[in-house]
C-alpha cells in the first residue's frame, strides 16, 4: 500500500479544496509513492511523536494539525517545529496533515464532538458560500433529546469531553436543549450560533473580550483546544481500519496538549 492511496481515500472523504485558505492540509513531508509500513494517527505532529512513531516501525504520521503552516526558511533546528522536520527526515517517515478540510465536512471532527453530546437533527452551523451544498461548513448544531439542566449539562460536558476546565459564562437559568459546537477555535461563530437559537455554544480559545459578547443570550463554554478536538484521532482511525486491512494503524499515546491545569 502506497502513501498515495491511503491520502486518496481520505481526500475523497475530505476534500483538500474544503480546507481555509490559511491551512495547509497535505503530505507535508515524503514521496507519495513510499510503501506504508505502519501508520501513527495524532492530534499534533511533534518530536515525541516522530520518536514514538520510530519505536513503533511507523513510516507514516498522520495528524489533525500540520507541523508547517507557514514557509520555513532555513532548518537548523532552533525550534520544535525544525527539529520535529528534520527528525522525520532523517529518519523517513512521512507526514500528513487533515485540517480544516476535516473540520469542515459535515461528518468530520465537528460531528465527532455531537456524536460523544449525543446530539440529534444535527446541521452544519455556517455552510461554505461558495458551494452548492450545505453539507460543508464550519460548525454543527443539533439539539438533545431531552432538555436538561443548565450546570447539569456543563457537568457532563466536562466528563464526556474529558476536560478538566469548562470555562462559561454566566449562566441564564434556562434549559439547555439546542446546542452548537466548533471543535478548536470558534469565536468566530458566536453570532451565528446566536442567531440560530442555540442555548450553548461549546468551542476553544476564546478571548477575555469576546465572553462578554454573548450579552444574556447564549451560555458560551469554552473547553479547551486540545480537549475540543482530541477525539478526532479515533475519528481518522476508525477511517483507516474500516477501509485499509494491508497495514497497521497506530494511536499515538503522546498527549500532545501543551496547556496543563493545576
Amino acid at each position: 500500500m502506497k502513501i498515495k492511496q491511503i491520502t486518496s481515500f481520505l481526500e475523497s472523504f475530505a476534500p483538500l479544496e474544503y480546507q481555509e485558505t490559511y491551512d495547509n492540509s497535505g503530505l507535508i513531508i515524503g514521496n507519495p509513492d513510499t510503501l506504508v509500513k505502519s501508520t501513527l494517527v495524532t492530534l499534533d505532529c511533534t518530536e515525541d511523536v516522530i520518536n514514538e512513531a520510530i519505536e513503533t516501525g511507523c513510516n507514516l504520521v498522520i495528524a489533525h494539525h500540520p507541523i508547517i503552516f507557514s514557509g520555513i526558511k532555513k532548518l537548523n533546528g532552533s525550534n520544535y517545529i525544525e527539529r520535529t522536520v528534520i527528525k522525520a527526515i532523517k529518519n523517513d517517515i512521512a507526514i500528513y496533515a487533515i485540517h480544516t478540510n476535516l473540520d469542515n465536512v459535515h461528518n468530520g471532527v465537528n460531528a465527532k464532538i455531537a456524536e460523544k453530546l449525543m446530539l440529534k437533527n444535527c446541521k452544519v452551523l455556517l455552510p461554505k458560500k461558495d458551494l452548492t451544498t450545505a453539507l460543508v461548513g464550519s460548525g454543527i448544531i443539533g439539539d438533545l433529546n431531552i432538555a436538561i439542566d443548565e450546570q447539569v449539562f456543563l457537568e457532563n460536558l466536562k466528563l464526556n469531553m474529558q476536560t478538566d476546565c469548562v470555562k462559561h459564562t454566566p449562566l441564564l437559568k434556562r434549559m439547555i436543549k439546542t446546542v452548537a459546537v466548533c471543535g478548536g477555535s470558534g469565536s468566530f461563530l458566536l453570532k451565528n450560533a446566536i442567531d440560530a437559537n442555540a442555548d450553548i455554544f461549546i468551542t476553544a480559545d476564546f478571548k477575555y473580550h469576546e465572553f462578554f459578547d454573548a450579552e444574556n443570550k447564549i451560555v458560551i463554554a469554552d473547553i479547551g483546544h486540545y480537549e475540543s478536538e482530541q477525539f478526532t484521532k479515533d475519528l481518522i482511525y476508525d477511517l483507516l481500519v474500516k477501509n485499509f486491512t494491508k497495514f497497521a494503524v497506530r494511536l499515538s499515546k503522546v498527549n500532545t496538549n501543551p496547556i496543563k491545569y493545576l
